[in-house]
């Protein structure tokens, strides 16, 4: 197929995702004084529907689109801020990501695992997962 037929194969509505799975981080978030102080392993996963996608995958211009490079810079940014919560960790991210992209995304998604949580047993990660919509 010429670039030509690839542009008409794409004429009609299609939903975007976007995706980022399993990014590691060694974070400092926590209650206990040794989690903020020696840290766990943590790991953020996040999903977003493009809002117009069909305009990127026309074109192939980085322009048209959202880079996952600047979505990996504010995640990282936000997971080297220490929080009590998980919870604030999540919302912050789903923050900033809005804060600046808004316009971009018709729903986000933000999950955040710690690895290997205080408790008094086994557990592999706890989770905490926060989620916006355009309604």
């Amino acid at each position: 197929r010429n670039d030509t037929d690839r542009k008409e194969a794409m004429r009609f509505p299609f939903v975007g995702i976007m995706e980022l799975q399993g990014l590691e981080f060694h974070a400092n978030h926590g209650c206990l004084e040794q989690e903020r102080r020696d840290g766990n392993p943590s790991v953020v996963d996040f999903t977003a529907t493009l809002n117009g996608m069909e305009k990127a995958a026309r074109s192939d211009n980085l322009d048209d689109t959202v880079d996952t490079r600047e979505i990996y810079a504010i995640i990282k940014e936000e997971m080297e801020k220490p929080r009590n919560l998980l919870e604030c960790v999540a919302g912050s991210i789903l923050s900033a990501v809005l804060g600046r992209y808004s316009a971009s995304f018709t729903y986000v998604k933000v999950s955040v695992a710690k690895h290997n949580p205080p408790f008094d047993g086994k557990c592999e990660w706890s989770r905490i997962s926060a989620e916006w919509e355009n309604e």
